[in-house]
């Protein structure tokens, strides 16, 4: 059974207030994923790594699973469910091309410290056009999707040095193992699904 956060506050003898449980609840569900080397969430990872059966009671009725990555140190806080939030195509193809590229470099052998793999522009490129058959984003649009995968915890953009030709790469992070799963593949298949229905609709109209 679950254990109040004013439970768990004075059994810490003051180092934990219940509005540290709170905040560090909250950031699960809007973040989804707490690293232990990341200085802005090291706090709240070891809030709940210390407490974590308590923090699975709390989330699972919010239908809310925990999984945790003893080796690299992270939390991550996954829909029991299919439904989230509505992602664009270039949101969802941009997820598949890194995990591929985090798969590839796993099996080479290339994971760096804490999990994390280095994808540069040029290699990304030649990914996306070879698993999507569509032309990757130019770099604004680039820095737009890095923005937002930031927030899902899986990718950090790193600004290049000034001799370096590409103007960024990015660094994939290990929790896109437990995000990028079957529920993004099926995401993508709906995608293509509807663009096909789409391009079905044109050909009748121009048909007719």
């Amino acid at each position: 059974m679950k254990r109040s956060w004013n439970t768990l506050s004075q059994m810490s003898n003051g180092t934990y207030a219940v509005q540290d449980f709170e905040r560090a609840a909250y950031r699960l569900a809007t973040e989804q994923v707490l690293y232990a080397t990341d200085p802005r969430s090291r706090v709240a990872y070891h809030l709940v790594e210390d407490h974590y059966p308590d923090f699975v009671a709390t989330l699972e009725p919010l239908g809310i699973r925990l999984e945790r990555n003893a080796h690299y140190r992270y939390v991550v806080a996954l829909p029991a469910h299919g439904e989230g939030a509505p992602v664009t195509l270039d949101e969802t193809l941009a997820l598949l091309v890194l995990r591929q590229r985090y798969d590839e470099a796993m099996r080479q052998g290339l994971i760096e410290d804490h999990g994390e793999v280095v994808v540069e522009l040029p290699d990304l490129q030649e990914s996306w056009q070879a698993l999507t058959g569509r032309a990757m984003p130019d770099v604004g649009a680039l820095r737009a999707l890095a923005r937002t995968l930031k927030r899902w915890g899986v990718c950090r953009l790193i600004d290049s040095e000034g001799d370096d030709p590409q103007p960024f790469h990015l660094r994939v992070r290990p929790a896109i193992v437990e995000i990028v799963g079957e529920q993004w593949l099926q995401r993508l298949d709906q995608h293509n699904r509807d663009e096909a229905g789409d391009t079905g609709a044109e050909d009748d109209d121009a048909a007719a």
